[in-house]
């Protein structure tokens, strides 16, 4: 075979394999698109405020809020939804429990912040992003979608901030959503349908906990951080006998995270049956109602009985009222420690006697003010540890009502039935 016949079969298998491809389809200009529709004007109030959002979002235009006008005053508002900056978050909420502060404020607005929307023991999923918002504050990447918790907010001026960073909870100017006061966007707190978190308000994704749990985030981290001050007094180890007086939702996640820690002998005060009973299954191991003694002395010897005829090494005062906290220190023995919890507001004062109960006996005491950014994490690894131990934290939610009963849900708090009671925008029962 020579060169001729070889460029002739080279020839002619490039032209088999060309007639082997399909016909190229001819290329044809687009038809220009339709113009979409204008969206239809919005109505009310909605259509007045710049930036709302549109039904083509997904997000309505308007959102339900619960706003406390005064003392045992809640009226339930539509607020349009405007647009958010590029710092700040909109989520939808999902539910967010009632806390002891939220009832003090229904009653009477101590902190004169009213009118305000409450809530700040919730949770919701991200449906919009600010663009400069890419992390949350544990350093994941955040995205709609996410469920999320959020913490608290510092002023980083004022002297706690400028010269004990590792103690930010006593920031001058701390704020947490749905304790702060109303602004044009009012959607602040999370008794709403909606709300916006603000530029500089710390959060954390929590996706794969339940909403029983999300919800119970923000009071563990209460009582997280009391434990955090009661473990630097040396005084709680393996072997403390330790008090609880008050078995209310605080008191009983305080009583679960002294357990989880790994202390055994936990002695629980109460005056009331179905709250001593579950101070037993979050690992009480003793409990005494003082509805059973007439008086201060008896109820001080069945203090003694349980902790073997000496007294508490330490206790923690997780009530609202000045006559515990006054009796608080008799339960401890001598060289022992209390950590008041109790007071978020001002109930009043209570006295003691500074020789007896307090110099003679050389108390540690420690008060529990709030909590750091730093322990919503540790709050989180808490319920996950409590559960690992068998401890039914989630069974504190007892009581669920829609936005819209939300003043029947402050008055079931009131009179103390059941224990957490939660708000939960569009619940059925």
């Amino acid at each position: 075979m020579n060169t001729e016949d070889i460029s002739r079969i080279v020839r002619q298998v490039f032209e088999e394999e060309r007639q082997k491809q399909p016909v190229a389809a001819p290329v044809v200009a687009p038809t220009p698109a339709t113009p979409a529709p204008e969206p239809k004007a919005a109505s009310s109030a909605a259509a007045a405020a710049p930036g709302y959002f549109t039904s083509s979002t997904g997000i309505p235009r308007t959102s339900k809020a619960a706003l406390l006008v005064g003392p045992k005053a809640i009226e339930i508002r539509d607020y349009p939804i405007r647009e958010i900056t590029d710092d700040e978050i909109l989520i939808r909420v999902e539910g967010s429990g009632i806390c002891g502060t939220d009832v003090h404020e229904y009653k009477g607005d101590p902190m004169k912040l009213a009118p305000l929307v409450l809530g700040h023991e919730g949770t919701g999923e991200i449906v919009k992003l600010g663009k400069n918002v890419a992390r949350d504050n544990a350093g994941k990447t955040v995205r709609v979608g996410d469920r999320i918790v959020t913490s608290v907010t510092t002023c980083g001026k004022c002297d706690p901030c400028l010269y004990m960073p590792g103690r930010l909870n006593l920031c001058e100017n701390l704020g947490v959503q749905g304790l702060i006061p109303d602004d044009d966007t009012h959607l602040n707190g999370y008794f709403a349908e909606y709300m916006i978190v603000r530029k500089g308000t710390s959060f954390f994704i929590v996706n794969d906990l339940s909403l029983d749990l999300r919800m119970l985030i923000e009071p563990v981290a209460v009582v997280v951080h009391a434990l955090e001050r009661a473990k630097n007094t040396g005084l709680l180890n393996f072997r403390s006998r330790v008090l609880i007086q008050g078995c209310g939702p605080i008191g009983l996640l305080m009583l679960a995270a002294v357990r989880a820690a790994g202390t055994q002998h936990i002695v629980a005060l109460d005056g009331d049956e179905s709250r001593l009973d579950m101070a037993k299954r979050m690992g009480a191991e003793h409990t005494i109602n003082f509805r059973n003694y007439d008086g201060l002395p008896g109820l001080i010897g069945a203090v003694k009985e349980a902790t073997k005829g000496r007294g508490a090494h330490f206790a923690f005062q997780c009530t609202g009222v000045p006559g515990a906290a006054s009796n608080i220190f008799k339960f401890v023995q001598r060289g022992g420690g209390v950590c008041e919890v109790g007071f978020f507001v001002d109930n009043g004062s209570c006295t003691i006697n500074p020789h007896f109960d307090f110099c003679a006996k050389e108390i540690t005491l420690v008060g529990s003010w709030v909590y750091t950014i730093q322990e919503y994490p540790i709050a989180y690894n808490f319920l996950r540890r409590a559960q690992g131990i068998g401890l039914p934290v989630e069974k504190l939610l007892t009581h669920r009502f829609p936005l819209e009963k939300i003043t029947d849900a402050m008055e079931v708090n009131i009179r103390q039935e059941g224990l957490k009671v939660a708000v939960i925008p569009g619940y059925k029962g």
